[in-house]
């Protein structure tokens, strides 16, 4: 697993480089958010193309890539036509002449080794010999599969509410956003969770969690939940949405 690591953490490095200058050409470094999920997919490639086959690895390298290829392509749709993501505008504004480098680092790199963490489950299973399917296994494609649904409809139903200009300034407060004020957040954890109960029977298994402990910390803590709602601070409508919805567990709203 070590070697496989270390191949793939190259790999990976090259891939950020590529994107890094994609974003400088198109000014713009929001081109990063679409390339996460092909990072995976290329993860899956790899180990597809260099490991023997199994039932668990086969299953690990379609849900992975099930996932990647839906959320880049909406990451994709959603950003036509716009300008930079505020978020990365902020950066870009503040790193002033460290821009550049800043950049490749503080984007790119740091994204390619959030990257190499998450890997664990799609290294685990690539060297697991599963035959057949653990049962609790299974478990973690229910898991997923849930997850994944709150993912897909969550962003569908906002790219909706977005489309129709009559919801200009409005926030987003139907469908499953009635229930959590970030459901594409909570499905994208949940599905990281399923996984690593996916590859939680083989050799070495409990490693996997290191996958969905950091995607937990970064969209809790760090570049999702906090980022985007510091954006909605003054917005007295998103206050009293907060008030009566949960931040990420769906839940019956309040008040």
């Amino acid at each position: 697993m070590l070697q496989s690591a270390t191949n793939i953490a190259v790999l990976l490095l090259c891939y950020a480089s590529i994107w890094f200058v994609i974003g400088m050409l198109r000014k713009r470094n929001d081109v990063a958010d679409i390339a996460w999920g092909p990072g995976f997919i290329l993860i899956c490639v790899y180990c597809w193309a260099t490991q023997p086959y199994s039932p668990l690895s086969t299953l690990v390298y379609i849900l992975v890539m099930l996932w990647g290829l839906r959320l880049a392509l909406h990451i994709t749709w959603r950003s036509r036509g716009k300008t930079e993501d505020f978020r990365y505008r902020q950066w870009r504004e503040a790193w002033g002449k460290w821009f550049v480098l800043r950049s490749f680092l503080q984007v790119y790199v740091l994204q390619a080794g959030f990257m190499l963490v998450m890997s664990a489950p799609i290294l685990l299973a690539a060297e697991a010999a599963a035959n057949p399917v653990p049962a609790l296994s299974m478990a973690g494609v229910l898991v997923w599969a849930i997850g994944f649904f709150f993912e897909a409809v969550g962003d569908y139903q906002l790219s909706v509410f977005v489309r129709h200009k009559s919801n200009k300034g409005d926030i987003m407060q139907t469908g499953l956003w009635r229930y959590t004020r970030h459901p594409n957040y909570f499905g994208e954890v949940l599905l990281w969770w399923g996984l690593f109960l996916v590859v939680l029977p083989v050799q070495q298994g409990i490693w996997g969690i290191v996958s969905p402990i950091t995607i937990t910390f970064l969209l809790l803590y760090v570049s999702g939940i906090p980022m985007l709602e510091a954006k909605y601070a003054d917005n007295p409508q998103f206050q009293a949405y907060m008030q009566r919805t949960n931040a990420f567990f769906p839940w019956r709203p309040g008040g």
